[in-house]
């Protein structure tokens, strides 16, 4: 490719009067291409792959807002109701409020 110093780095584009595109011509302007399709292109594999800035966090994030007295839903954990008094369970009245007959 014949480069030529006198022209300039970016030159008028055809599609519009206020936009300036690379002019492939100078040497500036071919190292400018080139440095973009090349960043472009590694940060697309970097994105294909998950990797760099684009990799998923190692460890997930906590879920709590760091307090321990928020209730969790752990599955087949005793029901709390049912440590202290077996027999008043969710689905029984409490001892001594029976419904009227």
């Amino acid at each position: 490719m014949h480069f030529d110093d006198d022209e300039p780095v970016f030159k008028k584009s055809r599609l519009g009067t206020n936009r300036y595109e690379y002019n492939p011509r100078n040497p500036v302007g071919f190292a400018l291409i080139v440095i973009s399709v090349l960043l472009v292109g590694g940060m697309l594999l970097l994105m294909h792959f998950r990797a760099g800035p684009f990799a998923h966090p190692s460890a997930p994030a906590p879920v709590s807002t760091g307090t321990d007295d928020t209730w969790r839903y752990v599955p087949g954990a005793e029901d709390p109701g049912d440590v202290g008094n077996p027999g008043s369970g969710p689905s029984t009245p409490p001892e001594g409020d029976d419904p009227a007959p």
